[in-house]
């Protein structure tokens, strides 16, 4: 089965969407689904991006399912490491993903992060915190959004060029590659094949380092966006040479629900 392997609902700050509408698009596009609601310790604003697991998993339960699993997207940052490991090691979710969304304190997508610095002074600090997770969180399952700095960059041009972070990039990916850690290929901003053709050289690149495994996920908030554009992270997958997987109880699994080691 094909599942959309991010998706938030009501207990992320950013989202309404009720698990009864996720579980209607997925049904309707008849795919499996995982929740990963937001988890960012330490957030710059109080209170917001935390919600309480116990609560979480309690009032899902119900309706876990092979094909509705409940998973988390934790912030990475070096200070709140040793949290993220509290929260995993007391709360069984089925998928872990690792994402960066503040750094120096600041969220990315936040105007002051950009002020009066470069793209490229910008999007190095991004990549070199990146990396700095990456080595020290070995304990998640997913690599979440590789290019989400590219949604919120106040920059006339956005877009992650590989080539010219390519140092940087390549370091990720061999950590992640040598772990076994899955890329997601987000597919949120795929609607425009000129950002397919550019993400493209960066999941190339993760086979080419020894990558194994991919997560396609649509980081749906809305109804709407449930599943959108999976079929175009289906085709990098392809196209690059690597696995879609999902994880279920922390453990992989392909689309043709088989465990992978």
């Amino acid at each position: 089965m094909v599942f959309d392997s991010h998706c938030h609902t009501a207990f992320s700050t950013d989202s309404r969407m009720t698990l009864e509408e996720a579980m209607e698009a997925a049904a309707t596009k008849e795919i499996g689904l995982i929740i990963t609601e937001h988890m960012d310790y330490d957030y710059p604003q109080p209170e917001a991006f935390l919600f309480e697991p116990q609560e979480y998993l309690a009032a899902y339960a119900p309706y876990r399912s092979e094909k509705l699993l409940l998973g988390v997207e934790i912030g990475m940052r070096a200070e709140c490491k040793a949290a993220n490991q509290a929260l995993l090691a007391n709360y069984a979710f089925d998928q872990v993903i690792g994402s960066i969304h503040v750094v120096e304190g600041m969220d990315i997508y936040d105007a002051a992060f950009y002020k009066g610095r470069s793209k490229r002074d910008v999007y190095c600090r991004y990549f070199e915190a990146m990396l700095q997770c990456v080595e020290e969180y070995d304990f998640i399952d997913a690599l979440g959004h590789i290019d989400y700095i590219a949604r919120y960059a106040r920059y006339e041009d956005t877009e992650v060029y590989y080539g010219e972070y390519m140092d940087l990039i390549d370091a990720i990916l061999l950590v992640v590659a040598g772990r076994e850690t899955a890329l997601e290929i987000n597919t949120r901003r795929l609607e425009s094949p000129l950002r397919l053709r550019q993400l493209l050289p960066i999941y190339e690149r993760f086979a080419a380092l020894g990558g194994r495994f991919v997560t396609i996920g649509s980081d749906a908030h809305k109804p709407e966006d449930v599943g959108r554009w999976l079929r175009k992270g289906l085709a990098i997958a392809e196209f690059a040479g690597l696995q879609p997987v999902y994880y279920r109880e922390r453990r992989r699994y392909g689309y043709d629900d088989k465990v992978l080691v």
